[in-house]
């Protein structure tokens, strides 16, 4: 893993530690070295203090005068999203500090819900189109999720053309044969995801879960091992939390794009549309239990709009949310305090 592939939380964590080294060590150093050191203290505990951000960018006519995603409205809210995430001003540059020529993406969808309630086809379109004007070849992006199948019905088209982008399912290559384990959890991980991608893009569908509470970000990674059924009791707790501490996950997957044209605030996972709003937003960050705590709110919000219970009094709050913030996991944070969330508007 190259030194780009370290993950913000975890240079948060080292940029911790490195304050406490520097405030011990600045104890026994002579003054003028404490003067010099004086500089780098400030950046760590800066870099130690910084806030996760989670941007919400929102278009109320993403959708034109029909009931589909306008494919340029799309693309222009992604562009918006990334641009304020990264705090950068050109649409190509995000992408740029994301991902390298050379390198092998992920794109990891959520089709269980079809048409209805699945990762948007046209906003993975989007995400292709920003990947290869960064440098990333067409042949080295694969849109995936368990099944093919699955895939097709949500409204994606499955390819495995040397000229084009790749799009199939973990059935047409199979889960590795070795378990990986921590805590609670032991799987095999999709071949996908352990030998075709060197980066993996997150992107998860905004819903609710009738077990887990909601399912986002870090529950999407059920979607890449042999035996999430495995994993559902409590809550999904400490599950979820144990599953994207596994290195493969943990190590590449560096950016969350929440698709929340479409979301659900009850009856999930599965597509009910009673229980789905057009919502016409994405959720984008770095720091996935940020973003799954960013987005456990938006679904209360809707539910206390439709008058139903929260979550905690319907006995199903996502626990697991806190668990993947622990100190055991440290997997990003759940602290409101340290969460800056950045509302765009189209």
């Amino acid at each position: 893993m190259n030194q780009r592939d370290t993950s913000r939380r975890d240079f948060l964590k080292s940029c911790a530690t490195g304050v406490a080294a520097l405030r011990l060590a600045s104890k026994a150093w002579p003054a003028d070295a404490c003067a010099e050191a004086m500089p780098l203290l400030a950046a760590a505990e800066q870099a130690a203090s910084a806030k996760s951000r989670v941007v919400v960018a929102r278009d109320a006519a993403l959708r034109g005068p029909g009931t589909a995603v306008d494919s340029n409205r799309i693309l222009s809210l992604l562009d918006r999203a990334m641009q304020n995430l990264f705090s950068l001003d050109h649409p190509g540059e995000p992408w740029k500090q994301l991902v390298h020529p050379g390198e092998k993406v992920g794109i990891k969808v959520n089709a269980l819900g079809g048409r209805g309630l699945s990762t948007n086809a046209q906003l993975v379109a989007a995400i292709c189109e920003r990947l290869q004007e960064a440098g990333v070849r067409a042949h080295d992006i694969v849109i995936w999720d368990r099944d093919t199948d699955e895939l097709e019905h949500a409204g994606f088209r499955s390819s495995t053309a040397d000229n084009r982008v790749q799009c199939f399912g973990t059935d047409r290559v199979d889960y590795e044969n070795e378990l990986e384990t921590y805590g609670s959890v032991g799987s095999r991980l999709s071949k996908i995801l352990t030998q075709r991608c060197d980066v993996l893009i997150n992107v998860p569908v905004l819903k609710d879960h009738d077990g887990a509470g909601v399912t986002i970000a870090l529950k999407n990674m059920y979607g890449v091992i042999h035996n999430p059924n495995k994993y559902h009791p409590n809550g999904c707790d400490p599950y979820i939390a144990d599953l994207n501490m596994l290195p493969a996950i943990r190590a590449k997957m560096l950016l969350t794009i929440c698709d929340a044209t479409t979301a659900c605030y009850e009856g999930g996972p599965g597509y009910k549309p009673q229980y789905c709003w057009q919502n016409n937003a994405l959720l984008v960050s770095r720091d996935p239990v940020a973003l799954d705590y960013t987005g456990w709110q938006v679904i209360e919000r809707k539910r206390s709009e439709k008058k139903l219970k929260t979550l905690e009094a319907d006995e199903r709050p996502p626990r697991y949310i806190a668990t993947a913030a622990d100190e055991r996991h440290r997997l990003g944070t759940n602290d409101p305090r340290r969460i800056e969330v950045v509302e765009v508007a189209a």
